[in-house]
């Protein structure tokens, strides 16, 4: 099968999605599969991927500065206090119902987690050994049994709107995965980092 890894513009090889403009490409270099560990950035990623199940990501990145300030940087602790009514009237955020009442339940659930197993604890439990580097994306997965098991105890946890393939989006976007393709100039940084205690 052909690899789905191009050279950019700039010499370097990276996965054809991340080379698509410049915003895919400042995500896809510097964001996407790199490790997150805090509680903050790993709430707003599931925030970011609930957001998007339906769209397209370019539509959430051309909103994320508009979604970061409406929902006060996805600080937990304000996003539950924050009214559905009234974001339901801010252009700034993907105005569904359902998306944002999520959002205000997950920063309650996740405020709720950090007594007993705090939501990074809990992500990077279903961290795996690397897996080979697919080299296309016919090689790719939208769900793995771990995402369906980090769904279910999310769910069990009070989480809204979180299903297998959301919960897999996040695990890659914050490194818990690494689906950068083989070749991607990005995969062997994300693994380095990755391999670190």
């Amino acid at each position: 099968m052909a690899s789905d890894v191009v050279r950019g513009p700039d010499g370097k090889r990276r996965c054809r999605w991340g080379d698509s403009d410049d915003r895919y490409r400042l995500y896809h270099d510097t964001e996407w599969g790199r490790p997150i560990v805090d509680e903050q950035g790993l709430y707003e990623r599931l925030c970011l991927e609930l957001l998007q199940s339906g769209l397209s990501w370019a539509l959430i990145l051309r909103k994320r500065e508009g979604l970061r300030e409406a929902f006060a940087g996805f600080e937990p602790e304000v996003v539950a206090g924050l009214d559905v009514r009234r974001l339901l009237e801010d252009a700034r955020v993907i105005r569904n119902r359902t998306k944002l009442e999520a959002i205000v339940q997950n920063a309650k659930a996740t405020i709720a987690m950090r007594g007993e197993t705090p939501l990074p604890e809990l992500i990077w439990s279903f961290r795996r050994r690397p897996r080979r580097a697919p080299r296309n994306y016919g090689e790719m997965v939208s769900f793995t049994p771990e995402s369906k098991a980090l769904a279910k105890e999310l769910k069990r946890r009070g989480f809204a709107f979180i299903g297998p393939t959301t919960v897999y989006s996040t695990m890659q976007a914050v490194g818990v995965v690494n689906d950068h393709l083989a070749g991607c100039f990005v995969r062997a940084e994300v693994e380095a980092v990755r391999r670190r205690p």
